[in-house]
């Protein structure tokens, strides 16, 4: 060994040697503390996206009951799938046949329907039926 050394007793460097191995110990917990409160700070922020994702769906789920139980939709409801008529209505039926307008242009056309009344039926074909008349038609 060294001079310096050399005069040291026994005992002196075993509690030098406990001593290093006491703060190596020491950085070691430390460590793992700083990596547990990181992964702890982690899990929290993942748990509070997903508390918010929740609430959100919680609400919309809210509003959905509200207007599911509202009077309106049971009425609205009731007069499409029932044929509920309220006191005081009238229901009026429209076939795809009869839906016309006036286009004031009698030139062009030469269809007379009522009286010299000048009208052009609607298209009431499919979204996907007029596109395929477009392109291929």
């Amino acid at each position: 060994m060294s001079t310096q050394f050399s005069h040291t007793s026994g005992l002196t460097k075993f509690i030098i040697i406990v001593e290093f191995t006491l703060v190596a110990y020491l950085i070691y917990s430390l460590t793992r503390n700083v990596y547990n409160s990181y992964l702890v700070d982690r899990y929290i922020e993942t748990f509070e996206k997903e508390n918010s994702i929740i609430a959100l769906e919680n609400q919309k789920k809210t509003y959905d009951y509200l207007y599911f139980t509202s009077e309106e939709y049971i009425d609205k409801i009731a007069k499409q799938n029932l044929g509920l008529i309220n006191p005081g209505e009238e229901v009026i039926i429209i076939s795809p046949d009869s839906l016309t307008y006036d286009t004031g242009e009698s030139e062009n056309l030469g269809i007379d329907l009522y009286e010299d009344e000048e009208a052009v039926k609607i298209d009431t074909r499919s979204n996907p039926k007029s596109w395929w008349d477009f392109f291929f038609g």
